[in-house]
């Protein structure tokens, strides 16, 4: 399992509750996490095929930003 971390600007408890449905439909995520302690509000997903690029359209589509750190 690949994990790929993620700055965004999601931060509270119910912009987390927007971008649920959106990450818990994409089979190739099986874990996400994001640190709203982090000043970076760090999403963290993992799993076996992550393509960044998906994470990323699927964090905009819920009207987020978003993008990958390296």
């Amino acid at each position: 399992m690949i994990t790929v971390k993620f700055k965004t600007n999601i931060n509270c408890s119910n912009c987390i509750k927007a971008v649920t449905p959106f990450l818990d439909e994409n089979n190739d995520i099986e874990e996400w996490e994001i640190d709203l302690d982090n000043p970076q509000k760090i999403l963290s997903v993992s799993g076996k095929n992550i393509i960044p690029s998906s994470v990323i359209d699927i964090i905009e589509k819920a009207g987020y930003k978003i993008e990958i750190l390296s």
